[in-house]
C-alpha cells in the first residue's frame, strides 16, 4: 500500500479545566467551529471541585442550555444529571447512604414510569446499584465503599462499577438510546478521590452537560463516602456526537453567544502612567 492510502486514525480531543461550562462550551464550539458534527476520540478532564465536591459552572450557559434543551422538547441538564447521580435524593438522605439508596429502591418505579420510551431499559445509577446480580444484592457502589472502608490496601481493580450488561444490551436493534455509559472507576490518589467514565458513544446537546454533572455529582458522593476530596473527573469517550440539532439551527444563537463570551479572554485595561507633578521651580 502507497503512503498516500494510509488512513491515520484522529489523536483524540483532549479538553482539561476546572470548570464544567467551560469544558463543554470547549466542546461544543470545537464541533460547530469546524467540519463534521463528530469527536473520535474525546477525552474531557475535570477539576476545580469545591470542598464539597461541587464542579465550578457557567449560569449564563448553563441557563441558555437549558432554555435551548426545553425548545427542542429535551430533558434539561438536572433530570439529565440524575440519571447518574440522584443529587436530590442524596441531599434529603442527609449524609447516609443507607437511606440513599433505600429511597432510590422505593421511587426507582417512579421515576422510571415516568418516561417509559426512554427509561424502560434502566437508569445508570439503577444499574450501579440495582444491577440485578452479585454481592450486595446487585448494588456496586455499596459493594466498592463496604471493601475499601473494611480494611487498608484493597486491590485498585475493585473500585469499579459497570452499566452495561451483554445479557440485556447485546441486542440487534437498529438504535439503542442505553446505556451509552459503560463503566464508571475509582481511583484513591493523594490529591483526592480520581472518577473516570467510559462511554462509547455521547451526546454533546442533549446529554453531555448533564452527564458530566451527574458524574461529578456520583463522585462527590463516593469520595465523600470514603472520606477524601473529590480531585478530578476523567471522561473517556469513543464518539462524542451532535444530533437532534443542525449546527445552522437559529435557536443556538443564545447558548453560542454565552459560551463564546465564556471562552474569550480576559479584557485588559491598560493604565496610563500618572503625569509627573511639575516642580515648583517651573510653575509659573
Amino acid at each position: 500500500m502507497s503512503k498516500a492510502k494510509i488512513l491515520v486514525a484522529p489523536p483524540p480531543l483532549v479538553i482539561d479545566d476546572t470548570n464544567l461550562s467551560r469544558g463543554w462550551a470547549r466542546l461544543l464550539l470545537q464541533i460547530l467551529d469546524g467540519a463534521g458534527t463528530e469527536v473520535a476520540p474525546l477525552t474531557l478532564s475535570l477539576s476545580g471541585f469545591d470542598e464539597n465536591g461541587a464542579a465550578a459552572e457557567s449560569p449564563a450557559v448553563r441557563q441558555a442550555l437549558d432554555r435551548l434543551l426545553k425548545r427542542k422538547s429535551r430533558l434539561v441538564v438536572d433530570d439529565v444529571a440524575f440519571t447518574i447521580f440522584p443529587q436530590r435524593l442524596w441531599e434529603m438522605s442527609r449524609g447516609d447512604r443507607a437511606r440513599l439508596f433505600t429511597l432510590y429502591r422505593a421511587t426507582f418505579p417512579r421515576w422510571q414510569a415516568m418516561n417509559r420510551k426512554a427509561n424502560g431499559r434502566g437508569l445508570y445509577f439503577e444499574r450501579m446499584v440495582m444491577y440485578g446480580r452479585g454481592p450486595c444484592n446487585g448494588n456496586q457502589l455499596e459493594w466498592i465503599l463496604s471493601q475499601y472502608n473494611s480494611r487498608p490496601g484493597v486491590r485498585r481493580s475493585m473500585l469499579q462499577a459497570t452499566t452495561f450488561d451483554p445479557e440485556r444490551d447485546h441486542v440487534a436493534s437498529a438504535q439503542l438510546g442505553f446505556p451509552c455509559l459503560q463503566q464508571v472507576s475509582f481511583e484513591p490518589t493523594p490529591a483526592g478521590l480520581v472518577t473516570n467514565a467510559f462511554y462509547a458513544t455521547q451526546q454533546i446537546f442533549d446529554k453531555a452537560y448533564g452527564n458530566y454533572l451527574g458524574l461529578a455529582q456520583l463522585g462527590a458522593f463516593m469520595a465523600h463516602e470514603m472520606g477524601m476530596p473529590l480531585a478530578r473527573l476523567n471522561v473517556m469517550v469513543g464518539v462524542a456526537k451532535l444530533e437532534r440539532i443542525r449546527k445552522t439551527d437559529a435557536d443556538f444563537a443564545p447558548l453560542v453567544t454565552a459560551a463564546r463570551a465564556l471562552l474569550a479572554p480576559p479584557v485588559t485595561v491598560q493604565s496610563h502612567p500618572a503625569e509627573p507633578a511639575l516642580s515648583a521651580s517651573v510653575v509659573s
